[in-house]
């Protein structure tokens, strides 16, 4: 059995959450998370006030408030689970010295991001970002492993992303300029930006697709780090051509040993598929690890763990703080800045003798 870590250390006092929003990502993850590691939800608070209600009541959440601002007195940790677009106005609300989880992204843009990352600066805020799939019991396994030598010096990572995923179900993005990346992709930037740090720099390529009515939705991306790591992501939503060939991959190869992740959510998303693990030392065999629990909604339960933890004294590290959680916002806009940058072009003549 190889001992790797998959779960993040639980707060040895855990306090009660207020919930700021009640969408789907709230219902589908961040409440099942949170009743599963036993943490208190004290309350819920929606502008859609029957929503709320609705859901306060399916999840036996004691108290639903009436406004944001008593919701923001309320005294606890809160989780911020409303669109992106919203995250100033709230942020600025809530009490100064505040303990904050952010649903991500961190904004749509840089600016944006910037904008949040300094309001939090400025009101003493102990705030974090909710990139979870840093958290999952496959990727904690993965960076587990790396820490212990097993892969030795990284020389790939590749994100293979081939499926059909029901856009539908998030019509909050149809009228954003920029979808898939920074809604979508931004997971396995932030995922490897904990496995091997910023790269030098970035290619990448969004693209539409003619049955959709979103402004992006298949994208390729390359990172540079050098020499001798390659880093690529191929991201396509739209493989809508039967199970057969679907792929959801997390690949990550060392001169000593490699390993890939099944992201099982993403297959028949949202009903999904358990997520695997298998890791072969070089010359060895393939062997499945048994993971502790899946992506969605188990990963949840790290970023709010790690932030009770570290704003208790308990962690000496909050690793998706809102400056970390920039980093990740930076490379998300230097993918869109290379988008829009063209490429080098043929040449036009005969160069050869």
């Amino acid at each position: 059995m190889i001992a790797l870590q998959q779960a993040w250390p639980m707060p040895s006092a855990p306090r009660p959450i207020v919930i700021i929003g009640a969408g789907g990502i709230v219902k589908d993850a961040h409440l099942p998370a949170y009743r599963k590691a036993g943490f208190l939800v004290a309350g819920l608070y929606d502008r859609d006030r029957a929503r709320a209600e609705a859901l306060a009541q399916e999840w036996a959440i004691p108290r639903v408030f009436a406004s944001l601002a008593e919701a923001a007195d309320a005294g606890a940790v809160f989780d911020v689970a409303a669109p992106p677009m919203a995250h100033r106005d709230i942020l600025a609300a809530l009490p100064g010295g505040a303990t904050v989880l952010l649903q991500k992204p961190m904004g749509l843009d840089l600016a944006a991001a910037t904008e949040i990352r300094d309001i939090c600066q400025a009101r003493g805020l102990t705030a974090s970002v909710n990139f979870q799939l840093r958290y999952s019991a496959m990727m904690l396994a993965i960076a587990d492993a790396v820490r212990q030598g097993r892969l030795g010096t990284l020389t790939e990572i590749e994100v293979r992303i081939n499926l059909v995923t029901p856009w539908d179900l998030f019509p909050h993005l149809k009228p954003n300029p920029r979808v898939e990346i920074v809604s979508h992709s931004i997971h396995y930037l932030d995922a490897i930006r904990a496995l091997a740090g910023n790269p030098r720099s970035v290619f990448a390529r969004s693209f539409g697709h003619p049955t959709s009515n979103l402004a992006d939705t298949r994208t390729s991306m390359i990172l540079d780090y050098g020499d001798t790591l390659r880093v690529l992501l191929s991201i396509n939503h739209h493989h809508d051509f039967g199970h057969r060939f679907q792929d959801a991959q997390f690949r990550v190869e060392g001169v000593a040993g490699a390993a890939i992740a099944k992201l099982g959510v993403l297959l028949d998303y949202p009903t999904g598929e358990p997520d695997e693990l298998w890791l072969a030392p070089r010359g060895g065999e393939w062997m499945p690890v048994p993971l502790a629990g899946a992506w969605f909604p188990d990963a949840f339960v790290g970023p709010m763990a790690n932030l009770q933890r570290f704003a208790a004294g308990e962690d000496p590290t909050l690793l998706t703080a809102v400056d970390d959680a920039w980093q990740t916002m930076a490379l998300v806009e230097a993918c869109y800045q290379s988008n829009d940058q063209p490429g080098t072009p043929l040449p036009s003549k005969r160069t050869d003798n």
